[in-house]
């Protein structure tokens, strides 16, 4: 056992949430102004910068697919925003992504791990290149209505399908909870099928959007009300053990308005009074929007689209409480984007003008071009950025968040002299020219010790097969600090092929003295398991000076220990060891 006076691991760590802003508003953006202006510079040199949005097929679009493109380009660019918050890189993987994945099959569960893994390596890049990618993509379909709309209708498609896989374990369609009140089949999908619309032919389009939009809408309001109807979603129950009660009482704990709060509690409440009741106006709702969109497009039917789209936002907000408060919010959830495509897809719409425009031609095309040109060049430097980000060193943020900042020392540091897990005389320095990385290790430790011996390993993996550095183990344990003991701990942690690595012991007076002279506090009883002891990592350059001394708080998972690993790696290459 280990930590003695560590830190707390929170999400908004203020040097990761730092690393994270200046990331995003000063290097990304950097590159997107620069890029936008040299794709402004060669519209101008082409004479392209006049003409934009001034074709035919754009002039003349279809005014149900202008509403689409001003939807859901907002919808993305709201996206984007909530991605600006300080808990996303390091929350989103573990507790948005990772929770989804809850009863899903196992080759989807090893994918969804698989997403967080790559995320949780490169969080501060992923959280970065996410938020412009989707301002680039809200930005892009809001201000263009020719080829470059259809493109980027295809990105969103494209990306919307790839969060719905990895993102929402597929709209949370394996988990027996499954509900369209509670998030079913997730709101990425819907924007994936706005993209497809989007990206398609504009004859086509004018042709089945409508049609095609509203009988799946149906399909889906209809398998909606099954799901509904299930005894094992806890819709018929009464009292707090009603699905909605459980749901709405665990939404409004976050930090949200007092009106939205008692809002979405008293729903609940009155779902839980009814029971059965309150479960059976939700089932006729979705089988009568399912009958109406069903014969709506052949009939001319407003009612239907209406019908569903206003009880989806009602329900957005006394089911899915908005979905925008609490920190973590990556979008507004599966309702509203449903009730914008029924909206977009009224067959009251089908044959309307298109929209008149109130810019003039020249201040239209102008500014239309100059936004186009920033939007795309958002989405290029984001996909870019994030493509290239798992073939870098991963980050050091999840070691940030965990232990702060190393701490730079100048001193001199503290020689002694032990006995190796060879049972061969060691001192420190005992190698000219080498760095040395020290840290206290107990042998019969379970907890922290293994995590950073894992730490050592990983480390020394990435530096040269010549790197001048010796890593040193301190034995930390006053009862067993044996030899054996130490060669037990170096055999079940897979240290025996680390290069230079020692495991140090001695007389107990002269590891005290070795423990009081770098700060390590040791405390065990007798009956003690193993030791409760200070986590550091030292680090003497080869004229033995003391350069760093980095508390370690050691985070057990995956990425936790590449980035501390990572971590040691970094102050040793600014110390001059590759």
């Amino acid at each position: 056992m280990s930590g003695m006076g560590q830190g707390s691991f929170v999400l908004t760590n203020p040097t990761v949430v730092a690393l994270f802003h200046h990331l995003l508003l000063v290097v990304d953006l950097g590159y997107v102004i620069f890029f936008a202006f040299v794709l402004v510079g060669a519209a101008a040199a082409t004479k392209h910068l006049f003409s934009f949005n001034l074709s035919e097929v754009g002039l003349g679009e279809f005014r149900q697919r202008a509403y689409l493109r001003f939807a859901f380009g907002g919808l993305w660019l709201i996206d984007g925003l909530l991605q600006f918050q300080p808990s996303m890189p390091l929350g989103l993987a573990n507790q948005v992504i990772r929770p989804s994945a809850q009863g899903a099959p196992g080759w989807l569960d090893s994918l969804v791990r698989l997403g967080v893994g790559v995320w949780n390596n490169h969080p501060v890049a992923f959280a970065a290149g996410v938020t412009w990618l989707q301002i680039g993509i809200g930005l892009g379909l809001i201000v263009s209505n020719g080829r470059l709309s259809r493109l980027l209708g295809g990105v969103s498609a494209v990306y919307a399908f790839g969060i719905w896989v990895l993102g929402n374990s597929m709209g949370g369609v394996f988990q027996s909870t499954s509900s369209l009140l509670f998030g079913w089949p997730g709101a990425t999908l819907f924007y994936c099928v706005a993209g497809v619309w989007l990206a398609v032919g504009t004859d086509y389009f004018e042709r089945q959007f409508s049609k095609v939009t509203l009988r799946v809408l149906s399909i889906l309001f209809l398998l909606g009300a099954v799901l509904q109807t299930l005894p094992s979603r806890g819709f018929w129950l009464g009292g707090n053990n009603n699905a909605l009660v459980t749901m709405t009482h665990s939404m409004t704990q976050t930090a949200q308005p007092q009106w939205l709060a008692t809002t979405v509690r008293s729903a609940g409440d009155l779902a839980g009074r009814m029971g059965g009741g309150f479960n059976i106006i939700v089932v006729m709702w979705m089988v009568l929007s399912a009958w109406g969109l069903w014969v709506s497009f052949a009939r001319q039917w407003r009612w239907p689209v209406l019908v569903a789209a206003i009880g989806s936002m009602l329900f957005w907000v006394v089911a899915q409480d908005t979905a925008l408060f609490g920190g973590l919010a990556t979008d507004v959830n599966s309702l509203p984007p449903l009730a914008l495509l029924l909206l977009c897809a009224s067959p009251r719409l089908v044959h309307s003008p298109p929209l008149d425009r109130r810019l003039s031609v020249e201040m239209r095309s102008l500014t239309g071009s100059v936004l186009a040109a920033f939007a795309l060049s958002m989405v290029t430097i984001s996909l870019l950025a994030m493509s290239l980000a798992p073939f870098s060193a991963n980050e050091t943020s999840w070691f940030l968040a965990a232990n702060g900042q190393p701490a730079p020392a100048n001193g001199a540091a503290f020689r002694f002299a032990l006995t190796d897990q060879f049972g061969h005389p060691y001192h420190l320095g005992e190698h000219p020219g080498f760095t040395t990385v020290m840290a206290a290790l107990d042998p019969r430790c379970n907890t922290d010790c293994p995590l950073m011996a894992d730490q050592i390993l990983q480390a020394r993996a990435l530096l040269s097969g010549g790197a001048k550095v010796d890593f040193v183990a301190i034995a930390a344990n006053p009862y067993h600090e044996s030899v054996s003991n130490l060669r037990q701990f170096i055999a079940q942690h897979g240290l025996r092929g680390v290069a230079n690595f020692y495991f140090v012991t001695g007389p107990l007076s002269t590891l005290k003295s070795v423990w009081f002279n770098y700060g390590i506090e040791v405390s065990m009883k007798r009956t003690d398991r193993m030791s409760i002891h200070s986590d550091y990592f030292y680090f003497v350059d080869p004229a033995l000076r003391l350069k760093w001394v980095v508390a370690d708080n050691p985070l057990a998972s995956w990425a936790g220990q590449h980035s501390g690993a990572q971590e040691i790696v970094q102050l040793l290459h600014g110390m001059g060891v590759e």
